[in-house]
């Protein structure tokens, strides 16, 4: 039976049975905690609901969902009954139990309803340096707020490609943040304090994120790999591969062919049990695995003449906020204001 713990969260506080404390979870006042047994139906009926009620009670951005991938704040008995759950419904493929992480790492799963979009926040627990892979804009704040309670500096913000669906709030937190520093790829077009390219690495603390080249959705995509105990246990995908999908190639440099040779190359070529974490999400699932894409990705499992054709039929609408979103990118997020 699925766990699931709904949470609200007073201004003056956090008051529920489960967390005991979590001073500031969130700059909104509902949240979600996903336990590894939650199957992805409930979790996006029980994101759709919370966000009615909000948006009926708070004007402006809609709410924002935190993921706590760790559950660290779940009891071991929980923790064990999930586990067993997950690895039962998802036969063999499960997306909660993977391979062990580096003990020192810090990682929260962040989520924003206006775009769909996945910020994620690594730290090293000892060292106290963070980097944040995909802001976005208008949840600067949530960031900010979530990296002053766990006593975090943030070093780097990352983005896995120039975005078109979003603005990213590299620039915002360089302003607040002034150490931060901006990373993109270097084939992105876009402007960043470092620009990176396959094989280069993101040093924090004392962990690393491997950049590897995957374009095809753009030119400048990329993947970051994180490494434990000599062998690759995380990937974050950004657009180039997504939970049962992938990212569209019909603009910004889209070829699908280059796409499907990144993905097959890249990340599928990964270990099975690699824990796969994408920029994105439109139907509540939050992790997979490299078995799983394998055996279950309904458009990356077909051949390359297939998995072409498929993309050329798609016919998907203009993505509604690239007008905005693509020339922010291209310049860190910042638009040069005009003085009055």
């Amino acid at each position: 039976m699925s766990t699931q713990i709904l949470l609200r969260i007073s201004a003056l506080g956090a008051q529920f049975p489960v967390v005991t404390s979590y001073r500031r979870l969130l700059s909104t006042s509902w949240a979600v905690v996903r336990t590894p047994a939650l199957s992805c139906s409930t979790f996006h009926s029980c994101q759709r609901e919370i966000h009615q009620v909000h948006s009926s009670r708070t004007p402006g951005r809609p709410v924002l969902s935190s993921l706590d991938t760790t559950s660290s704040y779940i009891s071991s008995r929980d923790q064990s009954r999930a586990h067993k759950s997950a690895r039962v419904q998802n036969r063999g493929f499960s997306t909660s139990v993977g391979p062990p992480l580096p003990a020192n790492l810090l990682f929260r799963q962040l989520f924003d309803f206006q775009s769909y979009t996945y910020t994620y926040l690594l730290a090293d627990r000892s060292t106290g340096e963070a980097i944040l892979i995909d802001p976005v804009l208008e949840l600067v704040n949530r960031d900010i707020h979530l990296l002053e309670d766990h006593g975090l500096t943030l070093k780097y913000a990352v983005n896995t490609h120039c975005h078109a669906d979003h603005i990213t709030g590299s620039g915002e937190l360089k302003k607040k943040l002034p150490s931060c520093k901006s990373i993109i790829s270097s084939s992105s077009g876009a402007k960043a304090d470092i620009f990176i390219k396959e094989g280069d690495t993101i040093q924090f603390g004392n962990l690393s994120l491997e950049v590897l080249a995957t374009p095809g959705h753009t030119n400048g995509c990329v993947t970051y790999i994180m490494h434990h105990s000599g062998r690759p246990v995380i990937a974050f995908t950004g657009d180039a591969l997504l939970i049962r999908g992938c990212g569209r190639t019909d603009f910004q440099e889209g070829d699908s062919k280059v796409l499907y040779n990144s993905v097959h190359g890249k990340i599928l070529s990964l270990p099975e049990d690699t824990l796969l974490y994408p920029a994105h999400d439109y139907t509540g699932q939050t992790v997979t695995t490299v078995a799983e894409e394998r055996a279950f990705n309904p458009r990356l499992t077909k051949t390359v003449t297939e998995f072409v054709q498929i993309m050329d039929e798609l016919n998907l609408p203009y993505p509604k906020a690239i007008d905005k979103a693509l020339p922010a990118n291209l310049v860190c997020g910042i638009f040069d204001i005009p003085p009055k």
